[in-house]
């Protein structure tokens, strides 16, 4: 078995009020980091934004609204499509406000691709080697 997994999605990316234009969603999970799904974000061959998001945070936001500081999910129904919306919070802007982005996807693809990587890793099965946790931690300060 694959000990990766791997989904491009078209997402929709929030500009302004209500405007919204296609965005690609590249979701990729790797069992040596199995809490963790990366969604790198971009746009005409550019990388707008990386994130790194909690999977189990991500399958709860499918149901109810998640999260309190830089990253919150909550289900949205339009009365046609599910869709998971995620706020993102980043860095301080000039102004003294922070860069926040709003993204919507369609809420099975999510679902499909989560259901992969609990084909790779089970929840309630992860595992993380913490000789290898505290060596990275203790690396990056």
């Amino acid at each position: 078995m694959n000990p990766q997994v791997h989904k491009t999605l078209v997402m929709q990316l929030q500009a302004g009020a209500t405007d919204r234009f296609p965005v690609l969603a590249h979701l990729s999970y790797d069992a040596d980091d199995p809490f963790a799904v990366t969604a790198v974000f971009s746009h005409d061959g550019h990388v707008l934004a990386q994130w790194r998001l909690d999977r189990e945070m991500v399958l709860d936001g499918l149901r109810r609204p998640v999260g309190m500081g830089d990253v919150r999910f909550r289900p949205e129904s339009t009365g046609v499509w599910e869709e998971l919306r995620m706020e993102f919070l980043g860095d301080a802007r000039s102004d003294g406000e922070r860069h926040h982005a709003v993204v919507f996807a369609w809420a099975p693809a999510v679902e499909a691709f989560l259901r992969q990587t609990h084909e790779v890793v089970a929840p309630g099965s992860e595992r993380i080697q913490v000789d290898d946790f505290l060596a990275e931690v203790i690396a990056e300060g």
